[in-house]
């Protein structure tokens, strides 16, 4: 595999072939955010909290790190006013729905971002895919997965398939940023519950009670 030079906030890195910024980066220790991105799952690119400013023959573009592949001569700046500013506004309309998530309060204090520059919509989801693509790619099981779109986007166990496959393994739960994934889950725990018995269905029928 060949290696690639390229250069990340002004220290000469060399690369293999296929590597994305984010990984480049990482191995001389330089730390990029993110919140969408796991080395267990196939790059998603879906949070964008790890655009990066960079210069491809002279030409700059803002790319999201996770995904974008070292090139011979690339030029790449983890941390600039541009980079900076597309960061704040995505910490702060992400905290609009989930405005008590922990990784996201520490991003706020970090960038400047105000929490309460959006209006709310509390669903704890932040769309970073991660238990999705946990299920589907690891898993094989697409037990979990979205519905909706826009601002009403979230996530949902499918219930026919989470009720055999979910209660022993809620492995992608570590993985969630957020409280969505343990929100999602408990509401869909009465849909996923195994049917009782007739003589046990809680209703007045099963008392010999009349209305």
């Amino acid at each position: 595999m060949s290696e690639i030079h390229l250069q990340i906030d002004g220290k000469e890195v060399v690369a293999s072939e296929g590597m994305t910024i984010l990984e480049a980066a990482k191995t001389v220790g330089i730390s990029i955010p993110t919140l969408c991105h796991s080395e267990k799952l196939e790059p998603y690119g879906g949070c964008r909290i790890c655009t990066v400013e960079v210069e491809v023959r002279g030409w700059p573009k803002l790319v999201a790190g996770c995904i974008y592949p070292v090139e011979k001569d690339l030029v790449v700046r983890t941390k600039s006013e541009k980079v900076n500013k597309i960061r704040k506004v995505l910490i702060e309309e992400m905290l609009a729905h989930a405005p008590d998530a922990e990784v996201l309060k520490e991003l706020a204090t970090e960038y400047g971002a105000d929490k309460d520059r959006f209006e709310k919509h509390p669903s704890f989801c932040i769309h970073c895919g991660l238990c999705v693509r946990y299920c589907a790619e690891i898993k094989k099981k697409n037990a979990v997965g979205f519905v909706d779109r826009g601002s009403n986007r979230e996530i949902s166990f499918i219930p026919e398939i989470a009720a055999k496959e979910c209660w022993d393994c809620k492995e992608c739960f570590p993985l969630c940023p957020t409280s969505a994934l343990q929100a999602a889950y408990v509401l869909a725990e009465s849909l996923m519950t195994p049917p009782e018995s007739a003589s046990g269905c809680g209703c007045s029928c099963s008392s010999g009670k009349k209305g």
